[in-house]
C-alpha cells in the first residue's frame, strides 16, 4: 500500500456527488391543489396534499387536515365571497384533481359540481349568520343585564354612608 492511497481515496470520496437519504421523520412536500389569492397575487389561504393527507393553510398556517378536500375547498370559497361582499378582489383557482374529486362528489350527490359546491357554500354561510344571530343575542342579553343592574346599584346608594 503506498502512503498516498488515503488522501486518494479522501479526494475521490470529496470529488463524487452527495447521495441524498431518507431521513425518518421527513416531512413530504406539499402540493398546492387549492389556492386563493389577494389582488396583489399574493397566497391567502391554499390546499395542499402531503401524502395522503389534505392541509388547509390560511396566511401561511396550517390550520387544520382531513381526509376530504371539498368541505375545505367550500370554505375558501365562502371566504373569497366574503372577500368580494367587502370589496376585495381575491380569486380562487384550483386543480384539475380538486375538480375531479368535486366532480365524483357531486355526481353521486345527482349534482353538477357548482350547485354541490354552492350548497356547501351556503351551508358555511348559514353557519355564519346563525354564529352573528348568537353574538346579537348575546349583546342584547348583556345589555338587559346591565340596564336591570343599575337600577339596583342605585337602590343601594340612597345617600347613607355604607359601612
Amino acid at each position: 500500500m503506498s502512503q498516498n492511497s488515503k488522501a486518494k481515496r479522501d479526494k475521490r470520496k470529496k470529488q463524487q456527488a452527495k447521495r441524498p437519504f431518507l431521513r425518518l421523520n421527513a416531512q413530504q412536500q406539499v402540493q398546492n391543489h387549492a389556492v386563493l389569492t389577494n389582488e396583489d397575487g399574493q397566497p391567502v389561504a391554499a390546499i395542499g396534499l402531503q401524502g395522503r393527507q389534505w392541509l388547509l393553510a390560511i396566511g401561511g398556517q396550517t390550520m387544520g387536515n382531513a381526509d376530504n378536500p371539498v368541505p375545505m375547498l367550500a370554505m375558501l370559497k365562502h371566504l373569497s365571497n366574503v372577500q368580494e361582499k367587502e370589496g376585495r378582489k381575491v380569486n380562487l383557482e384550483y386543480s384539475e384533481l380538486m375538480q375531479k374529486l368535486l366532480d365524483t362528489l357531486a355526481a353521486e350527490a345527482g349534482q353538477t359540481a357548482d350547485e354541490y359546491l354552492g350548497k356547501l357554500v351556503a351551508e358555511f354561510e348559514s353557519e355564519q349568520a346563525a354564529e352573528a344571530e348568537d353574538a346579537a343575542e348575546g349583546d342584547v342579553v348583556e345589555a338587559a343585564a346591565d340596564a336591570e343592574a343599575a337600577p339596583a346599584a342605585d337602590a343601594d346608594t340612597d345617600g347613607k354612608p355604607q359601612a
